[in-house]
């Protein structure tokens, strides 16, 4: 497992040159013998609740949860919200962007599953908001590895932006950013995992998480807050009832190196809502750096075709969501 970083040069090539047959290359794509036993279960099972899930996630509207947010920054927690946004959406394959017209498409088109994660919280007098997007098959029992992830971070400092696609060999990603250290670059990440994709994962089929010992990219948004160094990262997993909350689960991401621990509790029951979520890990920088903890709780949830709704009365939409 390598991960290779070159600084002011452009991909050559795009995201991937041919079409990906997800059973045929996961092994290629992700070498190693941890990934032999991701996969085995993966392949062996069969596709859960196929009505329920066409019912839910097929009928023209995303899923759209706030969360009360207490994110640890600079030393400190600071009161915000989040929301997640799952949606369904056609994907081109080779292009890793949504389909104008997925009629034409053919064999290039594929179903995928739209997260977009948003955060919203003030450090003193100057606001942060990011926004991570994930873009996932929907069958994820074969192909269970993320096509694309975005994350941006803008706050009164500058912004930044991050992209990672998936290609033959592992993950393309570029990155832009205002700081000079980070400025610029483009990487390579061979046959990894992304702590991102487990979000979806959570979604479209809980009992496919990797747990044991693992290999992941952690989360954008934690790499960006720490300046960290897009390295994959050895993690403990963990997948058990949530303690305390009868009818849901609890997934744990432990990285010893790091000092950070993540939570995600999740509705064992189909469509596997997220509830609420906790992250551990190193806050602040220098002698007052010390261990806090980001806590997001769910608030509201609806489904919407929130795509067409924005006119000044839908404004509405925002209050049954319990946003400003």
């Amino acid at each position: 497992m390598r991960i290779h970083h070159s600084r002011r040069t452009a991909l050559r090539r795009g995201p991937t040159s041919r079409r990906l047959e997800p059973r045929q290359n996961l092994r290629r794509l992700f070498p190693g013998s941890w990934v032999l036993a991701f996969l085995l279960p993966l392949l062996a099972c069969a596709p859960a609740q196929a009505g329920a899930f066409e019912e839910y996630w097929y009928r023209g509207k995303a899923e759209i949860t706030s969360y009360r947010l207490e994110q640890a920054r600079y030393g400190e927690a600071h009161p915000g919200h989040s929301v997640l946004v799952y949606v369904t959406e056609e994907f081109s394959r080779s292009k890793q962007v949504k389909l104008d017209n997925p009629r034409l498409a053919g064999d290039d088109a594929v179903k995928i599953l739209k997260l977009n994660a948003t955060k919203k919280f003030n450090t003193g007098i100057y606001p942060y908001s990011m926004m991570a997007s994930v873009f996932s098959p929907i069958d994820a029992n074969s192909d269970p590895f993320a096509l694309k992830v975005t994350t941006s971070s803008q706050e009164w400092c500058g912004h930044t932006w991050t992209q990672l696609n998936r290609a033959d060999d592992g993950y393309r990603g570029e990155l832009r950013s205002y700081f000079e250290s980070e400025g610029d670059e483009v990487l390579r990440i061979d046959g990894v995992q992304l702590e991102d994709q487990l979000w979806n994962l959570i979604r479209l089929a809980p009992e496919t998480l990797p747990t044991g010992d693992i290999t992941l990219l952690p989360g954008t948004f934690y790499e960006r807050l720490r300046h960290a160094d897009w390295k994959p990262k050895a993690a403990r997993a963990t997948l058990i009832p949530a303690e305390g909350k009868p009818g849901q689960m609890t997934y744990t991401l432990t990285y010893p190196s790091l000092g950070r621990t993540l939570a995600i509790h999740f509705n064992k029951a189909f469509p596997h809502e997220i509830e609420a979520w906790e992250e551990t890990f190193t806050s602040g920088f220098g002698p007052g750096a010390k261990p806090l903890t980001t806590r997001a709780v769910r608030n509201k949830r609806i489904l919407s075709d929130y795509w067409n709704r924005n006119s000044l009365e839908d404004l509405a939409l925002r209050s049954q969501l319990g946003l400003e």
